[in-house]
């Protein structure tokens, strides 16, 4: 009896977060789908491009979702097992308030760890398709900057032309084997810059041991300088930004290539702050179905669903901002970036300690 009735509670709640995932993945594609629809209006591609694109795109964001899609999910089949009875028959099996959320909640943290190891990887790729898909109809593909195992590579359009930039690697503010090529509007070149390292501080790049190589009346002349600087459009604050999303990063890949990447020019704070985001979804899923629970559990009595849909909602809204604001406060250095991502988490779960507590006396 005890195996009929676990696999009914796994069955009844598995049903739940497929019917929620299905609803959340309606509701992003129609509002994705209009976003892709406004870039590609004045281009002549064919209607399945934004479609496909759209498809590509949505179960990254799906993931996301996961923590308030969890939540729904629970809400929704606790509410049901309660109205229907079947959380008073569940009792008379033995089955306390505690035991059944257990069950529920352990469920949420294992699906979390399936999330990153099969699914995160297989939905990053997804993105990352879709961000090469999307760049080769983009309006600035005149200026682009790659960062990849052989550094960091930048191309900007200048006054005089064409400017193009390559350094061996990157740590922070600072480039180290800077070259540097300045082109006219015919792609001639105009001169030729090394430098040791380069500050990319601010749009005037400090660069230090310079020499440079320049043709004067069809001759070679080389020119060193201790000390040279250099107008661009990109900067240390502007060249990060391009590279804040993680989505096209699986949870392996931090993983299995963390130091690699670090190697590559990105950012060690924004590394660990992702890393720490994606090691906290299971738990983060476990609070949420505890959350649920505690809204749901309390009683043995028959409800009107829309209350609870509208607390739930509520809750939702709360929970999204106050995850916001924590990551806010990582990256304006009030707290670690890696502190950030478990402030809710610790704080949410603290709150439901108390209610779960509460709920297994009833």
């Amino acid at each position: 009896m005890n195996k009929i009735l676990f696999n009914y509670l796994l069955s009844g709640y598995f049903k739940s977060i497929v019917k929620v995932t299905l609803i959340f993945y309606c509701f992003g594609l129609i509002l994705n789908l209009f976003e892709e629809i406004e870039f590609f209006k004045n281009l002549n591609v064919s209607v399945f491009l934004p479609i496909s694109l759209t498809a590509l795109y949505i179960p990254s964001l799906m993931i996301k979702l996961l923590p308030f899609i969890i939540f729904i999910s629970s809400l929704w089949f606790l509410l049901n097992l309660r109205n229907s009875k079947d959380l008073l028959t569940l009792k008379v099996y033995g089955y306390s308030n505690f035991k059944i959320f257990f069950i529920l909640a352990f469920t949420s943290f294992i699906f979390g760890w399936i999330i990153l190891f099969a699914l995160n990887p297989v939905t990053s790729a997804m993105v990352k398709f879709y961000e090469q898909k999307k760049s080769e109809y983009s309006k600035d593909i005149d200026h682009l900057v790659s960062i990849n195992k052989n550094g960091l590579w930048i191309k900007e359009n200048t006054l005089e032309g064409h400017r193009f930039v390559s350094a061996d690697e990157t740590r922070n503010f600072i480039l180290k084997n800077v070259t540097i090529l300045n082109l006219d509007s015919e792609f001639n070149l105009i001169d030729k810059i090394y430098s040791k390292t380069a500050n990319i501080s601010n749009n005037k790049w400090e660069l230090k041991n310079v020499i440079i190589n320049k043709f004067d009346n069809g001759i070679l002349k080389e020119t060193k300088k201790t000390n040279f600087s250099v107008i661009s459009k990109y900067d240390y604050k502007k060249i990060n930004n391009l590279f804040k999303n993680f989505d096209t990063m699986s949870f392996l890949d931090l993983i299995l290539n963390y130091k690699e990447l670090q190697n590559q020019g990105y950012n060690k704070a924004y590394l660990d702050q992702n890393l720490n985001s994606m090691l906290s979804l299971p738990f983060f899923l476990f609070i949420m179905t505890a959350l649920a629970s505690i809204l749901t559990m309390n009683t043995l009595k028959k409800s009107n669903n829309f209350k609870f849909i509208l607390v739930g909602l509520i809750s939702c809204v709360i929970i999204y901002y106050f995850k916001d604001l924590s990551l806010a406060l990582g990256q304006t250095n009030r707290v670690s970036l890696s502190l950030s991502a478990w402030i809710p988490v610790v704080t949410i779960g603290l709150f439901s300690s108390i209610g779960i507590l509460q709920i297994n006396e009833k």
